[in-house]
């Protein structure tokens, strides 16, 4: 079984409206200031990612399918800070685009409750970028 069939059955019921054509992706907003190593940054954008896509096929699966589709597109970008990043999330939200943020256990060399990274999307290139575009990739 694929990733796409696992998701899809985690994410039933169908869909019962079609989500706007175009290409989709999901942006990950990793939080600068916190000097993560390359691998405690993978780790954390995994785990906004999955929230994220999980999140996703509970609220709209029509657009998960769009998203899984279009070839699962995804960018990391740098943010300043944790107040950077809550901003942007802020923006998603008013525009009704998901995002998620993650939280770090503090096990290892980050602090408790850090927020390391975000994910907004999946969701239109466009709007996405309405968003993001200013923001540099990582």
């Amino acid at each position: 079984m694929g990733i796409r069939s696992f998701i899809h059955r985690l994410t039933a019921p169908s869909p019962s409206s079609s989500a706007p054509a175009g290409d989709y992706k999901l942006a990950l907003l990793v939080n600068h200031e916190l000097k993560m190593g390359k691998g405690k940054i993978g780790a954390q954008a995994g785990h906004a990612s999955v929230k994220s896509v999980l999140n996703l096929g509970k609220r709209d699966p029509s657009r998960l399918d769009a998203w899984l589709t279009s070839g699962q597109a995804k960018i990391c970008l740098k943010v300043e800070d944790e107040g950077a990043i809550l901003s942007l999330v802020k923006s998603a939200k008013s525009m009704d685009i998901p995002a998620v943020i993650v939280r770090d256990a503090g096990r290892t060399q980050i602090p408790s409750n850090s927020l390391t990274v975000a994910a907004i999307g999946p969701a239109l290139i466009d709007d996405i970028d309405k968003i993001t575009g200013h923001l540099k990739l990582l």
